[in-house]
């Protein structure tokens, strides 16, 4: 039986420990076009004691798989794009699960993770790496099962954003810049590579919650790599190939965004303007459901997914499922994120309210009480969505 939240606000002795914590997070809570709270905490860097606030920018982990999804679906409305289409078609090299050598990969699949895709075969390559040779390894699939299993997978990623750049003829981050961040007004990139020496000045730094810096420690420089070097040592980007990399501008986490620049992505993901009606509601509805065998759900953790959209707390779901960490069973789109000591949720509901967040130097070993997400995530949660006091 979930515990309400009110309840739950009254009964947790948790919260004032996450207000206490040295670690940076911040967050903000929004209802349709109007911002009703806004949250920070801790230091953004500790060289320099500089405070974080809702609008710095943070590699936000796997949160920028939905701002990807966004920017395919624009794709799609352009006709550049097609769901259904084998992606081969459009790379110019054949990308097959050597287990169903039958079996088209579309968009859909790679976009819902249904693809067969899987992680044993790394998805951080090289600057000069090949993802059609990377791709042919039997490691990076699943031989057990076909399309339409689930299980969530970061290399998925790197073959959409190579399908993107085939079709486009323009490079990944500077594509999603100029598609998404621009278009939107938000101030994010990939990698830092199209953000601004202000953003850039304004990173916040990741740490582990042993106090050890994670990444991003820039000191107000921009990386002089911004990828991972070729096999060489060499960092030329001019040796990226687009099509045949995909991975080198990390789609699958590296977008730096701050929570004000994630309240823009929710109501791009849920309000008219920038996707059609029909594109938004195809990325927001269920592709896979888990039904007690059809996919991989991490401990009740993933129980729906969309098109780069995860799905919380869906009736009708097996009791295996844990995915409701508002406690309220009240469904959710958006997408939660974890890397390097991180992690991040942006949540909507069906009336327009929502929130995003992120948190740094988070353990491991965190659990939450009511869900398979973590302490640190349900404590914001609880923060956020929490009732606004009333004045007197």
């Amino acid at each position: 039986m979930r515990t309400p939240l009110l309840a739950l606000l009254i009964a947790t002795s948790a919260m004032p420990a996450i207000a206490q914590s040295p670690a940076a997070g911040a967050g903000v809570a929004f209802a349709g076009a109007r911002t009703t709270r806004r949250l920070a905490q801790g230091l953004a860097d500790r060289a320099t004691a500089r405070a974080a606030t809702v609008d710095d920018p943070v590699r936000i982990a796997s949160i920028s798989k939905l701002a990807v999804a966004l920017a395919v679906m624009k794709l799609v409305e352009a006709g550049r794009l097609d769901l259904d289409r084998d992606v081969s078609a459009v790379l110019g090299w054949r990308l097959r699960n050597p287990a169903f050598p039958d079996q088209p990969v579309t968009l859909r699949q790679l976009l819902s993770h249904t693809a067969g895709v899987r992680d044993a075969a790394d998805y951080a390559l090289a600057l000069d790496a090949d993802l059609a040779q990377h791709m042919a390894q039997p490691a990076a699939w699943d031989a057990a099962h076909g399309a339409g299993h689930f299980a969530y997978a970061n290399l998925n990623f790197p073959v959409i954003a190579a399908t993107m750049e085939a079709a486009t003829g323009e490079r990944f981050d500077r594509l999603m810049a100029r598609l998404l961040f621009d278009p939107l007004g938000i101030k994010a990139c990939f990698n830092w590579t199209t953000c601004s020496d202000r953003s850039v000045a304004q990173a916040v730094t990741l740490y582990r919650a042993d106090g050890s810096v994670a990444r991003d420690a820039l000191g107000g420089v921009r990386p002089a790599c911004p990828v991972t070097p070729a096999a060489d040592g060499g960092c030329d980007l001019s040796r990226y190939r687009l099509g045949r990399n995909g991975a080198a501008f990390s789609p699958q986490g590296g977008m730096r965004i701050a929570p004000t620049g994630l309240v823009k992505l929710a109501r791009a993901l849920t309000r008219p303007g920038y996707l059609s009606a029909a594109s938004r509601a195809a990325m927001a509805r269920p592709h896979w459901r888990y039904d007690g065998t059809n996919g991989e759900t991490e401990g009740g953790f993933y129980c729906a997914y969309g098109l780069g959209v995860m799905i919380l707390a869906l009736p009708g779901r097996p009791p295996a499922c844990r995915d409701d960490p508002f406690g309220d069973a009240r469904p959710r789109i958006g997408h939660a994120g974890e890397a390097y000591g991180l992690r991040s949720g942006i949540w909507i509901d069906a009336r327009g309210r929502g929130i995003a967040f992120y948190q740094t130097a988070v353990p491991d070993a965190d659990p939450g009480t009511r869900s398979a997400f973590t302490a640190a995530e349900e404590g914001w949660i609880a923060r956020l969505a929490a009732p606004a006091t009333p004045r007197h």
